[in-house]
């Protein structure tokens, strides 16, 4: 895959409740929406997308075809309405080309009917929703990660060849809560002994006391959680349960490079040793992860994590549709064409795409353990599914 050679350079200025990456260069620019999650206590993964496109657009150069880049990126607020809200001001007063970001299925769900309707090609970085990839998907959206079931499916299949029998489950009531699951329940061999799905959104559950006394109280060898952005409240719970001598933990969206850090000053020894799977890694072997990885870390003093992984390709897809249209965005289909060429150099190396719009990953086992510096991270990766598709793009009839 290649990606298009640009140049020029990007200032960041406040603007709203976003802020916006202006070129140098102002002429014509070529306009892209981040709605992503700037506040409250997820706001850790929202700034993975943040900076990863802030990033994306740097080593573009500011500008893609010859027309600078302009990012007005918006806080969605963890709400769905408030997500509604930031992508109607996108499209209608700031007249976006084309739409990113979305971490949160609901905020995503709300949101993508608004794009829909007015034309506006919408390219998720994290939401992955099975309606957008079933009866709902069209020609305008396109998931920059596997479905939402995915990772989880691989994980249930890891678990079944690992000799896992009975099982828990714990997730939030949401859309990818219910998608995670069933997930990993469609691929899981042996027993789901109990499952609980807790309050989510701007207001969520975070005392989890109820539901471990009854994993507890279940004859559940593991114990399979999906809480993203609340992963130190629900481990240390976890551990202070005691559940973490008598059971094991796996997790899939949980236990990354947006919280290892975080989790190793506060001492929480209780994910070492847990299990994970996901689509990227920071150490993943190729040239273009290479230049974010390294980017990236220079520019925030940090590695980066999926999230921002995600982000960071879904920037350089745009970048190399506007090289094939030659910088001409008037026809929307010849744009959706440009875009599902997927001609660009992805951090995750060689990727496919679905006839569904969702992106092809494969899909890794790891644990988290220290490295030789002793700083914590993701080890040992297994390939567990190369580039399945989800189930439900039998259901997706492009329109």
């Amino acid at each position: 895959m290649k990606k298009a050679l640009l140049g020029a350079s990007v200032a960041l200025c406040l603007s709203g409740t976003g802020f916006t990456s202006i070129p140098a260069m102002a002429a014509d620019p070529i306009k892209i929406g981040v709605v992503t999650t700037l506040t409250t206590g997820a706001a850790v993964l929202g700034n993975e997308v943040a900076d990863a496109a802030t990033l994306a657009v740097e080593n573009l150069g500011g500008e893609m075809s010859g027309r600078p880049v302009t990012l007005i990126i918006e806080d969605d607020g963890l709400n769905a309405d408030g997500g509604r809200q930031k992508t109607e001001k996108l499209i209608r007063q700031d007249k976006v080309d084309f739409l990113t970001g979305y971490v949160w299925s609901h905020v995503l769900l709300a949101s993508q009917k608004v794009a829909r309707d007015s034309g506006t090609i919408l390219i998720s970085t994290n939401a992955g929703p099975s309606q957008m990839a079933g009866k709902g998907c069209h020609d305008k959206f396109f998931g920059m990660r596997g479905q939402g079931d995915l990772m989880s499916e691989a994980l249930g299949e890891a678990l079944t060849k690992n000799g896992v029998k009975k099982i828990y489950t714990m997730a939030p009531n949401y859309a990818a809560g219910k998608d995670v699951v069933a997930g990993m329940e469609r691929t899981f061999g042996g027993e789901i002994v109990g499952r609980d799905f807790t309050k989510w959104g701007s207001d969520p559950q975070l005392d989890f006391s109820a539901e471990l006394s009854k994993v507890a109280a279940s004859d559940a060898e593991a114990l399979f959680v999906f809480y993203p952005g609340r992963t130190a409240t629900f481990l240390k719970q976890f551990d202070q349960s005691g559940l973490a001598k008598k059971i094991d933990l796996y997790s899939v969206y949980m236990l990354d490079q947006t919280v290892l850090p975080t989790l190793q000053g506060a001492d929480l020894s209780v994910a070492l040793g847990t299990t994970l799977v996901d689509y990227w890694y920071p150490q993943m072997d190729n040239a273009a992860n290479a230049k974010f990885v390294e980017t990236f870390k220079a520019k925030y003093d940090r590695l980066p994590s999926n999230y921002a992984a995600a982000a960071y390709d879904a920037i350089n897809l745009i970048a190399s549709a506007v090289a094939k249209t030659g910088g001409d965005l008037s026809d929307g289909d010849k744009t959706v064409a440009a875009l599902e060429e997927m001609d660009f150099d992805s951090t995750r190396g060689d990727i496919g795409l679905g006839s569904n719009h969702f992106v092809l990953d494969n899909f890794y086992l790891m644990k988290v353990g220290k490295d030789a510096d002793g700083n914590w991270g993701v080890q040992d990766p297994q390939l567990v599914m190369a580039q399945p598709e989800d189930p439900y793009i039998g259901e997706c009839s492009m329109k």
